[in-house]
């Protein structure tokens, strides 16, 4: 069964860090570019970090110097490290390759 399933979000103060994985199963992970996407409450899904099969990387500019994307292809997992975290990347977190996304993860900051 091909999947994407998301985890390590949580309840993290304003400033704090966290690092978020995704774990694949059923597919040839090693050949895709995978994704991170977020969704705040009330606003568009937006993506916020690229890493190709090759191993470069992109950032929305909203999250440039504070998170990093990466992946461990023999794991078959993708990571998202996220510093300084602020009370806007209050979001669930989906991780995505092509048109398969998993069931998201929910990050919360607060204040």
């Amino acid at each position: 069964q091909v999947q994407l399933v998301e985890s390590g979000g949580g309840l993290v103060q304003a400033g704090g860090s966290l690092r978020l994985s995704c774990a694949a199963s059923g597919m040839l992970f090693s050949s895709f570019t995978m994704r991170w996407y977020r969704q705040a409450p009330g606003k568009q899904r937006e993506l916020v970090a690229t890493i190709t099969s090759g191993g470069s990387t992109n950032y929305a500019d909203s999250v440039k110097g504070r998170f990093t994307i990466s992946r461990d292809n023999a794991k078959k997992m993708v990571y998202l490290e996220i510093k300084s975290l602020k009370l806007e990347d209050t979001a669930v977190y989906y991780c995505n390759a092509n048109l398969l996304s998993g069931k998201g993860t929910l990050v919360t900051v607060s204040s």
